[in-house]
C-alpha cells in the first residue's frame, strides 16, 4: 500500500483536528488521523480494510462527505447531508450484484469513474465486499490505479485476498480494528443509551459496533438472551420438547430481523422519494439496495443465532469452575460447550438452523 502524504506523521490535519463529519468514526483512532490528515488534499485511492461491523462503510461514506463538502466536512450542510442520507449525486456506493464482484460490474464502475463530477469539485467512488472482487480485478486496476483527477475511489474489504493484491498496493491503507466491548459500551453511553444496556448490548455485539447499536435499541433483547440461558433447564430428554424450544428460539431470532426490515423499508421509501425530486432512475440503484438488505437480513440472523449459542455455553461454562460439582457433571458441561461451539461455527455453512439446534438439544440433554 503506498504511503498517505497527508498523514498527521506528514504535517496533516490530525484526528483532534479531523472534520467534523468524521465524527462519526468510533473507535479507530488510526484510521481518524489518517482520514483527517487526507481529507483536504485527498489521493487517488483508499483502502479501508478491516473486520465486518467495525465501522468501516460509516467512515468511508463520512469521508466522502468531507471530500465533497464545501467547508471539508462540516456535517450540517446539504452536501454532507445528502452524502450521509445517501442521496448526493457525486457520491457512489456500489454493491455487488452476485456473490462476488463480476466483470460487468467492473466496467460498469470503470464507466462511472470517467464521468465527471454534477455538483462537486470531485466525485466519490465507494467500493464494497472488494475482498470478493475476483476475476474482475484486472479490468479496474488501471482506473483505480489512475483514475480522473476529480474521482476518489474508497475500496472497502475486510481481508487483501490474492486477487486483490495489486489493487490493495495502489491504495493508502486505512485500517480498522475490531472493537471491544468497552468501546462498543462507551459510544452506546455517548449516545444517550443508558449505561446497564449499554453494557448487556456491547458484551453481546460480538465487537460489531452495527449490532451493538441495534441491540441497545431492541427492547426484546435482553428476553432473548434469558430464553437461551433457560434452554439447560427446560430440556427433558424428549424430542417434542426440543422441537417445542428450538421452534421458540427460532422466532425470537426473526423477532430482531423484523426490527432491521422495518428500518430498512425507511430506507427505500427515502431512496425514492429522493430518486422522485431529482428525477432520477433508480431502478438498478433499488435492486443493490435491496440485495443489499437481504444480505443484512442474513447476517442479523446468524449473527443473533450466534449471541443465543454463545449464552447458552456460558451457562454449561459456569458449571466448569462451580465448586462442589461431581466429575460426571463437569466432564458432561465440557462436551456441552464443545458441542455448542461447534454448533454456532457450522452456521457460517448455512446448515438449515432447524436441524442445527434440534441435534444440539438433543446432544445436550444428557449434560443438562
Amino acid at each position: 500500500m503506498i504511503a498517505d502524504p497527508d498523514s498527521p506523521e506528514r504535517g496533516g490535519r490530525t484526528a483532534r483536528h479531523a472534520p467534523p463529519v468524521l465524527a462519526r468514526v468510533v473507535g479507530q483512532p488510526r484510521a481518524l488521523a489518517v482520514l483527517a490528515g487526507s481529507a483536504a488534499s485527498p489521493l487517488h485511492a483508499y483502502l479501508f480494510r478491516g473486520p465486518a461491523g467495525s465501522g468501516r462503510r460509516e467512515a468511508a461514506v463520512a469521508f466522502a462527505a468531507a471530500l465533497v463538502c464545501p467547508d471539508g466536512g462540516c456535517g450540517a450542510c446539504a452536501a454532507c447531508r445528502d452524502v450521509l442520507a445517501g442521496r448526493h449525486p457525486d457520491v457512489t456506493v456500489v454493491e455487488r450484484s452476485g456473490a462476488s464482484i463480476l466483470v460487468e460490474d467492473a466496467r460498469a464502475i470503470v464507466a462511472l469513474a470517467q464521468r465527471g463530477p454534477v455538483v462537486a469539485a470531485r466525485q466519490v467512488v465507494v467500493l464494497t465486499d472488494f475482498d470478493l472482487v475476483g476475476q474482475a480485478a484486472p479490468v479496474l486496476l488501471k482506473t483505480i490505479e489512475e483514475p480522473p483527477d476529480t474521482t476518489v475511489f474508497l475500496v472497502l474489504a475486510e481481508v487483501v485476498t490474492p486477487a486483490l493484491l495489486t489493487i490493495a498496493s495502489r491504495c493508502v491503507e486505512v485500517e480498522f480494528v475490531r472493537l471491544d466491548t468497552e468501546t462498543l459500551e462507551a459510544a452506546l453511553v455517548a449516545t444517550g443509551v443508558d449505561p446497564a444496556v449499554a453494557a448487556g448490548a456491547a458484551a453481546a455485539a460480538g465487537g460489531r459496533l452495527d449490532r451493538a447499536r441495534l441491540l441497545a435499541r431492541d427492547p426484546r433483547f435482553a428476553a432473548r438472551q434469558a430464553a437461551w440461558r433457560d434452554v439447560p433447564a427446560r430440556l427433558d430428554g424428549t424430542g417434542a420438547t426440543v422441537a417445542i424450544v428450538v421452534a421458540e428460539l427460532l422466532a425470537s431470532a426473526d423477532e430482531l430481523v423484523e426490527v432491521v426490515r422495518v428500518r430498512q423499508a425507511e430506507e427505500i421509501a427515502a431512496a425514492a422519494a429522493a430518486a422522485e425530486r431529482s428525477g432520477e432512475r433508480q431502478a438498478s440503484r433499488r435492486q443493490a439496495l435491496e440485495d443489499r438488505h437481504k444480505r443484512e437480513q442474513r447476517r442479523v440472523r446468524t449473527d443473533e443465532l450466534r449471541a443465543g449459542l454463545a449464552a447458552l455455553a456460558a451457562v454449561y461454562g459456569a458449571r466448569l469452575s462451580a465448586t462442589h460439582v461431581p466429575p460426571r457433571r463437569v466432564v458432561a458441561a465440557a462436551e456441552a460447550v464443545e458441542a455448542v461451539d461447534a454448533a454456532a461455527a457450522a452456521l457460517a455453512r448455512n446448515p438449515s438452523e432447524q436441524l442445527l439446534l434440534e441435534a444440539l438439544l438433543l446432544r445436550l440433554d444428557d449434560g443438562g
